[in-house]
C-alpha cells in the first residue's frame, strides 16, 4: 500500500520467500519501479499522494486480488488505524500494529498522555495545541520543536528557535501533515 523504494524492498523481500506480491499505484505512478517489481499491480483512483491515502480504494484493490495480507509500507496510511480495521474486516492481515495500537502511537498526542499517565519522564512537551497556545508554550521555553499530531518519518516537524519563525511553523506543519498523512 505504498509506492518507492519501500514497495520494492517489499515486492523483492516477498519475491524471496516465494510469497507474491501486488502493488498498488496512483495513475502517475504507472511508470515508477514499484509497479514492475511487483507480480502484478492495480491502480488506484485518483493522482498522487491522494490516491495512497484512500483506504478504501487499497483495500479494495487488495480483495480484487485475492490478497491475504497488506503491508503499509512508511508514512501514507502505515500509521492510520482506519487501515488496519478495514484489513481485519476484510479477512486481509495488517502488517503492522493492530489498530487500537495505531489509535494511541499514530497521534503524538494521545501517545504522549499515555507515557504521562503511565509515569514515564518526558521532556517539557504539550498535548494537541492551538497557535496560540504553542506561543505561550515557546513563550516558556524558547527554542521548541513542533510536531504534528500524526504521522512519523519527520513529515510535519519544523525547528522554531524564533517567536517571529512560529506562525510559519506552525502553518508548515498542518499542510505537511496534510498531504503527507491526510490530517493536518
Amino acid at each position: 500500500a505504498n509506492r518507492g523504494e519501500i514497495a520494492v524492498r517489499i515486492a523483492r523481500a516477498a519475491a524471496e520467500t516465494g510469497l507474491k506480491s501486488v502493488a498498488v499505484y496512483a495513475t502517475d505512478d504507472a511508470q515508477s519501479p514499484h509497479v514492475s517489481a511487483a507480480d502484478r499491480a492495480v491502480a488506484l483512483p485518483g493522482v498522487g499522494a491522494r490516491a495512497y491515502l484512500d483506504s478504501a480504494a487499497v483495500v479494495a484493490a487488495a480483495k480484487a486480488q485475492g490478497c491475504d495480507a497488506l503491508h503499509p509500507g512508511y508514512g501514507f496510511l502505515s500509521e492510520n488505524p482506519a487501515l488496519a480495521r478495514a484489513c481485519a474486516e476484510a479477512g486481509i492481515a495488517f502488517i503492522g500494529p493492530s489498530s487500537e495500537h495505531l489509535e494511541v502511537f499514530g497521534d503524538k498526542a494521545a501517545a504522549r498522555a499515555l507515557a504521562a499517565e503511565r509515569g514515564l519522564p518526558l521532556i517539557p512537551g504539550t498535548g494537541a495545541i492551538t497557535l496560540e497556545a504553542a506561543r505561550a508554550f515557546q513563550a516558556q521555553h524558547g527554542a521548541i520543536m513542533l510536531k504534528a499530531r500524526v504521522g512519523g518519518g519527520g513529515r510535519g516537524m519544523r525547528m522554531v528557535l524564533d517567536p517571529g519563525e512560529l506562525d510559519a511553523a506552525f502553518t508548515a506543519c498542518e499542510r505537511e501533515a496534510l498531504a503527507a498523512f491526510g490530517d493536518g
